[in-house]
């Protein structure tokens, strides 16, 4: 039986994440292996290298940083989050990640990310923390409109969430068939056509494919969150979600916001931890 973590996106409602991973690090919990989507990828990769707390820590310390993020960044650089700052800078210079213990670490990870010219995903395992993984990572996670394309190993890449938001499914592909998926949206969550389009439309023009694959998304989220609850039912897969929407913004100055989205997930972890024991067959359930 191969363990596996499977990591939703969702921008700053990634900290509900965290607090889940967090929890389920001091309490012992090992995986086999994980795949994260956009803030998924750029959150999770902190369980790699088996840092809880750091994902908390430095979205709080650079909540009011020009540096990191907000609408200057964007008019600056393309990119809503800065890409050299809080890709390569902050892990290295600000809040250092554990880069020796993430390559040690047989743990697999996976970030997922779109191909533009072709709306469809593709799927990169990181050994290392390289700083062309670090760039696979920024991929993931660079919101269409919001970022600019990333260009690396022959593709041309925007965030993972345009074209698998959920990548279970993948995950089973690959040999992972006890899955623990966590969502960041609640269950009665239905996903609606996205509202930004007509502008998505001018904005991707050269990339018909992309377009279309944002176009049809909600509907292909839909139907994932329906294979991820069959998957439920067949013992497959077990759920970690909020029980009601977050109420965070996609870019969040307030700490006091970011906290709480944390919280909301370290209460979901512990609320389930014996369930998660159980259904991974840890010993210490």
């Amino acid at each position: 039986m191969k363990k596996g973590l499977v990591l939703e996106g969702g921008a700053m409602r990634g900290l509900f994440t965290a607090g889940v991973m967090d929890v389920f690090m001091e309490n012992g919990i090992e995986f086999d292996g994980a795949v994260g989507v956009s803030a998924g990828a750029a959150f999770g990769c902190n369980y790699k290298s088996r840092q809880p707390g750091r994902v908390i820590r430095y979205n709080r310390r650079m909540a009011h940083d020009r540096r990191f993020a907000g609408l200057g960044s964007f008019l600056r650089t393309g990119n809503l989050y800065a890409a050299e700052f809080d890709y390569h800078i902050l892990p290295t210079e600000i809040d250092i990640m554990d880069f020796e213990t993430y390559r040690t670490n047989p743990m697999e990870f996976w970030y997922v990310c779109t191909d533009v010219r072709t709306g469809r995903p593709v799927y990169h395992r990181s050994e290392e923390l390289t700083y062309e993984d670090l760039e696979w990572m920024r991929a993931s996670a660079s919101m269409p409109v919001a970022s600019k394309i990333v260009r690396i190993g022959g593709y041309e890449l925007l965030d993972g969430g345009i074209s698998d938001s959920i990548p279970l499914r993948f995950f089973e592909s690959v040999g992972y068939d006890r899955n623990v998926v966590v969502l960041t949206q609640p269950k009665n969550y239905v996903k609606q056509p996205n509202r930004l389009m007509p502008l998505i439309r001018v904005a991707l023009r050269q990339y018909p494919a992309t377009v279309r694959a944002l176009a049809n998304r909600h509907l292909r989220y839909r139907k994932q969150v329906r294979q991820v609850w069959d998957d439920v039912a067949a013992g497959r897969a077990l759920v970690i979600q909020p029980d009601a929407p977050l109420e965070i913004h996609s870019v969040e100055h307030d700490e006091s916001v970011m906290q709480r989205a944390y919280e909301e997930g370290r209460k979901a972890a512990e609320g389930q931890l014996e369930a998660v024991r159980e259904f991974l067959g840890d010993e210490k359930a």
